[in-house]
């Protein structure tokens, strides 16, 4: 879940409101809205709001309709047998848990701590609050979703994601095709970081090694830090690779031939009209030695 998530914020009515984009849907935070009410006690406040009547029966009614997993029969009893009742208390973590619920998350990471909730359910939350708020809310909510940068990184992480999968299909290839011809196993324990650094420098013009020397104060490699247009045409190239290992072409004529595809890619992309507000790519053409 963590490489298919997004972090950002949103600012409603002076109140820091943290969101989370897993996969295609948006979870707002449950404890930082519940701090318009309660800044102390966020946790009581939701814990009070998911033991009402009314509420539970609302995102009991969510998780039907929208989890195939749910645990409906156990929902259906505790509706019957607990709910209503001053004895009757539900929390974000015992919803997860006993229920196998999706429209309500407890979080500890490190970033997105707290109780987060699918939008549906978070603006119903809100209008408990506040009615007032939740107008608030929604507003904001809507010019997020059309913000700019936002999308970008919607965009960007879903094309990291299909360069990550189509990490799997260039590395079967170097498993079946290359690994089998090595005969030590130091060169079988670097043909993968070979061949990924081949795409290295026919995209990027330089190895992992390379960029990191260049960027020591940076986390991660350089396709942690390539922009949209550079990680689609990273999983042509994947692709590509992959095809030309299997037909036996030695890998200085792989390189050229890929940097090539990666000079004419992105200045195709370049000029597209749906990435024309993305950062610049800067083309590296590998000089032949």
């Amino acid at each position: 879940m963590k490489e298919n998530l997004i972090k950002t914020e949103m600012n409603v009515n002076n109140e820091k409101i943290s969101v989370m984009r897993i996969g295609n849907e948006e979870y707002i935070s449950l404890t930082d809205l519940a701090k318009y009410a309660n800044p102390t006690d966020p946790s009581g406040v939701i814990r009070n709001w998911m033991s009402n009547k009314n509420s539970f029966e609302f995102y009991s009614l969510w998780e039907e309709l929208n989890n195939e997993n749910f645990n409906s029969v156990e929902s259906h009893r505790i509706k019957i047998e607990e709910v209503g009742y001053n004895r009757f208390t539900m929390t974000p973590s015992r919803w997860k848990k006993d229920f196998n619920a999706i429209g309500i998350i407890p979080s500890s990471g490190k970033y997105s701590a707290g109780t987060f909730a699918h939008s549906d359910i978070a603006l119903e939350f809100a209008s408990w609050l506040s009615p007032e708020f939740k107008l608030y809310l929604i507003k904001e909510f809507e010019r997020l979703k059309r913000n700019e940068a936002y999308q970008e990184k919607i965009d960007w992480n879903a094309s990291r994601i299909l360069s990550k999968a189509n990490y799997k299909i260039h590395t079967d290839a170097i498993k079946k095709s290359i690994v089998p011809n090595l005969v030590t196993d130091n060169q079988k324990k670097h043909a993968y970081s070979t061949e990924a650094d081949l795409l290295n420098v026919a995209l990027f013009g330089m190895t992992a090694k390379e960029w990191k020397d260049k960027n020591s104060g940076l986390k991660g490699n350089q396709r942690d830090y390539a922009d949209i247009r550079q990680l689609l045409v990273l999983c042509n190239l994947e692709n590509i690779n992959a095809v030309m290992i299997n037909d036996k072409i030695a890998q200085p004529t792989r390189l050229e031939k890929l940097n090539k595809i990666a000079i004419e890619q992105l200045k195709i992309l370049e000029n597209d009209e749906n990435l024309t507000k993305l950062k610049t790519t800067e083309f590296i053409k590998i000089e032949n030695k």
